[in-house]
């Protein structure tokens, strides 16, 4: 039904009753002062659950469905019972769903983390063991070379140090801090490994205790699934 490069967005879902208007009406919708830039191009939209939908279904992605169109509204229009909302004048992008599907496999998040959107690809979506693998960025090289050394480093990691946010690359939390790692001259932390090797980042694990152990996507099964 879809080609290897279509676009694939991933959204954040914090809300059951928003899961269920996507579920049962097909749509839903994203601030336009904050879509990405794929929100117009997607071809799929998937959803990441945060903690409202509990243990077994937080943290990872379980739904996706097709995008059949979108279009510019306020979110008066959208909730005409909540005229008194106080960003009812606000636009929002209302993307137009087909039925949604059920992956037989979620896509997990090793660890708890801020995550907003994902702008990934089919290919990437469909061959996804862990939140991590949906990123495509100059890191790929370095982070399969981290994975195959028996690391288990987080993408597109936010970090705030001395008053000043960062979104690094790749990130190790260790035991006594993280390490993070900054690929060609994008801003990151002073202290920050710039194009280490995996000797380097070894090391720099160590020396803050070792990494913060994370649950394999390998012990994941379809009964996570509900």
């Amino acid at each position: 039904m879809f080609h290897s490069s279509d676009r694939v967005l991933v959204a954040i879902m914090n809300s059951r009753r928003d899961f269920e208007i996507a579920r049962d009406e097909g749509w839903y919708r994203i601030p336009q002062k904050y879509a990405p830039p794929s929100t117009t191009e997607a071809a799929v939209l998937a959803f990441y659950f945060t903690k409202a939908f509990g243990e077994e279904e937080k943290w990872s992605i379980h739904w996706y469905g097709p995008v059949r169109g979108h279009e510019l509204a306020r979110r008066r229009d959208l909730f005409p019972d909540e005229l008194d909302h106080p960003r009812a004048d606000e636009a929002y992008y209302k993307l137009q769903l087909g039925p949604l599907m059920q992956l037989e496999l979620p896509i997990h998040s090793l660890r708890w983390r801020r995550i907003t959107f994902i702008e990934t690809s089919w290919d990437r979506f469909t061959a996804a063991e862990e939140i991590n693998d949906l990123y495509a960025s100059g890191a790929d090289g370095l982070y399969v070379t981290l994975k195959d050394e028996g690391f288990w480093p987080e993408r597109e990691f936010e970090i705030r140090e001395s008053d000043v946010e960062y979104t690094v690359d790749l990130a190790i939390p260790c035991q006594e801090g993280t390490v993070t790692i900054a690929v060609g001259d994008r801003p990151a932390p002073p202290h920050a490994l710039r194009n280490p090797d995996p000797e380097t980042v070894r090391r720099a694990v160590e020396r803050l205790g070792g990494e913060q152990p994370v649950p394999l996507p390998e012990a994941t099964s379809s009964a996570d699934a509900t």
